[in-house]
């Protein structure tokens, strides 16, 4: 009967350590993900409101006759 090559390797883990690891690594992964996506939401929510804040801010700040208006996103 041919060996298995991944037990007989010095040093190796077996495959069953590997798999249990190989898994671990992937609920790892699994988490960080889902920490990252709702992180991402919550980041999304919060520029939201900032924007909507900003917009309602500069809509309510009266402007004199004949002051020019600056665009601040034109890089001028």
């Amino acid at each position: 009967a041919a060996a298995d090559p991944v037990s007989v390797l010095p040093g190796s883990l077996g495959r069953g350590s590997w798999c249990n690891e190989h898994d671990t690594i992937h609920k790892r992964l699994d988490i960080i993900e889902e920490k990252v996506i709702k992180t991402v939401e919550h980041l999304e929510s919060e520029v939201k409101s900032l924007l909507n804040i900003i917009s309602e801010t500069t809509a309510n700040i009266p402007i004199a006759p004949e002051t020019p208006l600056i665009d601040i996103l034109d890089g001028k």
